[in-house]
């Protein structure tokens, strides 16, 4: 058998890659070089900057880059940026915004923006003595530190809390300083590790120098100091509403606005008990959410974890959106975490996601959080309403009918004729298959 590992692959140039790779794991190596390297930018600088971003890179992967216009958040309009494979998503979105731009459209809130950090340490020593000794350490932290907390704290942030935990009742001897942060418009996820690991270290040697902790260094054991993804206080508020009369659903057989709102409502409480249906429902919601996070070089690896440990917060997973319906109005709204930064990273090195940014006017953190929460809300108002209406696939899958004609290798006049043929058909792949087939047929007749 051939050999397929490498020692010093990283090394290698990246044509070097290119090659080592498709002599080893395609059948067809000269059309797999060729196609990986037609992806290459044609500007050798910008590609350069894009091979930084990641490690051993041989080509880029190309995603689509759409736009939602007609999002009234707030009293602003915004066209907003959204990156993603999956069909009928932009389309949903610009969709619900447009409902929702001519009753009000979206209101959003920042409650809060702060971001958790946390150093683990093993104590074996005498607890109480750690506690009276807190507030000297504290200063300690904070003065060793100020070194890397000094241009944030000029920047309005830094380190706002610090707390020693007792976790010993759930492993032996683990304590942790449980820190919070503002960041500012920064992410901040660099500044947070860098003055985490200056705590462990200064925890070190504040046992090790304090005359009351004499003896005491062999009881203390830093395991790690690193950042949590989970951000249950750096939270954003987006929601819509209206007099329920004002919801009309259209289509050839509308419901009535008040049998609308009932069974809409329903659906999310079927998402808050049920979490089957929530972990789909909320799905939906970071269809909208990743989109946007992925358009602007965040990390949407970290937003994800944090919604969905949020959504089990209270040890069952559930929706994220919520709906009430009072005094004739209906309300929908989500509560979101959100740890996001418009400076810094990839957010101005990326020349897409800095368009993005512009796009949306160089929003600060809080504003494109804000955004951010209400593209997740149309996605979900959009995909509810759809469910409990017409049915998902009747959109969904017209929107993925250029993609199944694209895989069955429909030329230009084939899949016009199949656009125009299941304008008010039911769209399956055997459907169209079938489609082509019979008008294939008929032309070489």
């Amino acid at each position: 058998m051939e050999k397929k590992s490498i020692s010093g692959f990283s090394k290698l140039s990246k044509g070097e890659k290119v090659r080592w790779v498709v002599e080893h794991f395609f059948q067809d190596p000269e059309q797999a070089a060729q196609e990986l390297v037609s992806f290459w930018h044609k500007d050798d600088e910008l590609q350069r900057i894009v091979d930084g971003f990641s490690e051993n890179t041989i080509s880029n992967y190309y995603l689509p880059f759409g736009i939602a216009p007609n999002f009234l958040v707030n009293g602003k309009i915004y066209a907003v940026p959204m990156v993603i494979e999956e069909s009928s998503v932009v389309a949903a979105a610009s969709s619900a915004a447009k409902y929702w731009m001519s009753r009000g459209g979206f209101k959003a809130e920042v409650i809060s923006t702060k971001k958790l950090g946390q150093v683990h340490f093993s104590w074996k020593g005498d607890v109480q003595k750690l506690y009276s000794y807190f507030g000297e350490l504290e200063a300690r932290l904070r003065q060793d530190a100020i070194h890397l907390t000094q241009n944030m704290e000029l920047r309005g942030g830094g380190v706002l809390d610090i707390e020693l935990l007792d976790m010993s009742q759930l492993e032996p001897d683990y304590y942790q300083l449980k820190v919070s942060f503002e960041t500012c418009d920064s992410m901040g996820a660099n500044f947070i590790n860098s003055v985490l690991e200056e705590f462990g270290s200064t925890l070190q040697i504040f046992v090790q120098e304090h005359p009351a902790f004499e003896g005491d260094e062999r009881h203390l054991e830093v395991i790690m100091a690193i950042l949590s993804n989970y951000t249950p206080e750096c939270i954003v508020r987006a929601s819509v509403e209206c007099p329920i009369e004002e919801l009309a659903t259209g289509g050839k057989d509308p419901m009535s606005p008040q049998e609308f709102v009932e069974k809409f409502a329903k659906a999310v409480r079927i998402a808050h008990i049920d979490p089957h249906r929530a972990t789909t429902h909320n799905k939906g919601i970071f269809n909208g959410v990743d989109a946007v996070v992925l358009a602007t070089a965040n990390d949407f690896r970290a937003i994800e974890a944090c919604g969905h440990t949020y959504a089990a917060r209270d040890g069952q997973y559930r929706s994220l959106s919520h709906c009430s319906i009072e005094n004739g109005i209906f309300r929908f709204w989500l509560d979101l975490p959100l740890a996001l930064g418009t400076v810094g990273g990839l957010t101005r090195l990326h020349p897409i996601a800095r368009r993005s940014l512009e796009l949306l006017g160089n929003p600060s953190a809080a504003e494109l959080m804000g955004i951010i929460a209400a593209t997740g809300l149309a996605q979900n108002f959009a995909a509810v309403r759809s469910l409990v209406t017409t049915g998902i696939q009747k959109g969904h899958m017209k929107m993925h009918l250029m993609n199944i004609l694209n895989h069955l290798e429909a030329n230009g006049e084939e899949a016009r004729e199949a656009i125009e043929h299941f304008k008010d058909k039911v769209v399956s792949y055997t459907a169209v298959r079938e489609f082509l087939d019979s008008f294939r047929e008929c032309k070489n007749a």
